[in-house]
């Protein structure tokens, strides 16, 4: 492995590399661009550069070619051009370690996490909840806590649902939250979670984050890419959702690293708009959150997508590392978004930031960093280095080799449905219907006993009370006759 203190991305004006601090990459950064202006190649260079470096990468592949990463490259035409202009450059075509992902398990191994995993907040967005229905969701993730009730998949879910709608005493004081409008609302929006197909991004065995840190057995940092192609055109809530909770649960289970040579993972979102479209407000406070804090547990993460303009200004803030490759304005709104862009860098005085962000080619870019001590540099126009790995897909015979020579083949591959709340709940309704007719019975039987007991005892007092009178009689007439006899 190729040992390196920066990510080298390309070479500047003066033909020199333009090289970012690795011990600062955890700072996060930001790869734009309109379409064909070349972030897909660029997102493949700074992912070969982490692995080189030990550094673990995730990504998604949202066009399908990013996977070339797992082949290696045959520069030629303005590839070989490119690598000619740059004598410096060390360009030895190779393949990368790739692990190849896929929530519906066709592209890649199965990717899944449980609801429990996920919890009430993530899934509150994935299902486009109101306050009203949101809460009743938390009401019901509480009873599921309290009576150790593990919510895996759907079914689950669903079951818990059911199970609180015919017994509502079971929620206590959130008995209001939970009414039969609110969980028929939940059980119409998991039954179109399913037609979506998203049931299959929930159960087990669940992704474990220690095999996404694991390297390769040459020290490089594997690469893992989630098939996204028609994932983000299908469900772009559960694409963006199970991002979120893929950040979210990184930075719950990954323990303070402080200052490090390296970061320990690097997260490639795609399509990063769709992070915070529609999303709860409690939830984008949450998100910003977790990336303004996530750098001190060692992962960075990059935002790709069209503008800066899709990413809110708290996140754009937070970026150490910003890759803009060339932008169109034809608009008024699109010429305002331009010079804000511009605006974003530390200006050079060589150049104009704001005209030659039009004017750049297919792979050049203006990049803005930081210097060593942290400092944002200025600005450089940049002409991006070609991959190593293969620009462009793999074939399907190719990808499916890699799947089966992928050292966590047959781990995800087939799934696991442990008992659960479906499992639980079943068998205390079952074991319920069966008690029953049994305490029918007995209600009987103790019907009939106690009709026989008082019925006996109507007889023992009717008895008493004939034995009574006729003792009285018996002794008024002894008494009458004694005192007649007396008289006579």
């Amino acid at each position: 492995m190729k040992q390196t203190n920066c990510l080298v991305l390309g070479a500047d004006a003066t033909g020199e590399p333009n090289c970012h601090p690795l011990h600062l990459a955890n700072r996060h950064g930001l790869i734009a661009g309109a379409t064909g202006t070349g972030k897909t190649v660029t997102l493949q260079r700074l992912a070969e550069q982490f692995s080189e470096a030990g550094v673990a990468v995730f990504a998604a592949d949202i066009k399908g070619d990013l996977c070339g990463l797992g082949a290696a490259g045959e520069p030629q035409g303005k590839i070989a051009e490119r690598i000619a202009s740059m004598p410096w450059l060390d360009h030895r075509p190779q393949a990368y370690p790739v692990i190849l992902w896929d929530v519906h398990g066709v592209s890649g191994h199965p990717l899944r996490t449980t609801l429990t995993e996920m919890g009430p907040l993530l899934l509150g967005n994935l299902l486009e909840l109101s306050d009203s229905q949101q809460a009743a969701l938390y009401a019901a993730f509480k009873v599921a806590d309290r009576e150790a009730l593990l919510l895996l998949d759907l079914k689950d879910l669903k079951a818990l649902l059911a199970h609180l709608k015919k017994h509502p005493e079971v929620l206590g004081d959130d008995a209001a939250l939970l009414t039969s409008a609110s969980s028929q609302a939940l059980l119409r929006r998991l039954a179109t979670l399913e037609q979506q197909g998203a049931e299959a991004l929930f159960g087990e065995p669940a992704l474990a984050l220690e095999d996404i840190l694991q390297p390769a057995s040459d020290g490089r940092g594997r690469i893992h890419l989630l098939d996204a192609s028609q994932l983000v055109h299908q469900a772009p809530k559960v694409y963006a959702t199970f991002l979120l909770w893929l950040l979210a649960e990184l930075f719950e289970q990954l323990p303070e690293r402080g200052d490090a040579d390296r970061p320990l993972l690097a997260l490639f979102f795609d399509e990063a708009h769709l992070l915070f479209n529609s999303t709860p407000k409690a939830l984008q406070d949450r998100l910003l959150q977790v990336v303004r804090l996530i750098r001190s547990k060692g992962v960075g993460v990059y935002f790709v997508t069209q503008s800066p303009t899709d990413l809110p200004d708290d996140v754009l803030a937070q970026l150490g590392l910003r890759v803009q490759h060339g932008l169109r304005a034809y608009t008024v709104k699109e010429q305002k978004a331009l010079r804000a862009v511009a605006d974003g860098f530390r200006a050079n005085p060589a150049f104009s930031s704001l005209d030659t962000l039009s004017s750049l080619g297919t792979g050049e870019a203006l990049v803005g960093g930081l210097e060593d001590r942290g400092m944002p540099s200025m600005v450089q126009r940049v002409a991006v280095a070609p991959p190593q790995s293969r620009v462009g897909p793999l074939a399907e015979r190719e990808r499916h080799d890699l799947i089966a020579s992928s050292p966590l083949r047959g781990r995800y591959d087939r799934p696991v449905d442990r008992e659960s709340a479906y499992e639980i709940l079943l068998e205390r309704a079952k074991q319920a219907s069966e008690d029953q007719p049994q305490a029918k019975s007995d209600v009987s039987k103790n019907g009939v006993a106690d009709a026989l007991g008082e019925a006996a005892g109507q007889v023992f007092k009717s008895a008493m009370r004939q034995a009574a009178t006729q003792l009285g009689r018996q002794l008024a007439r002894g008494l009458l006759g004694s005192l007649l006899g007396g008289k006579r």
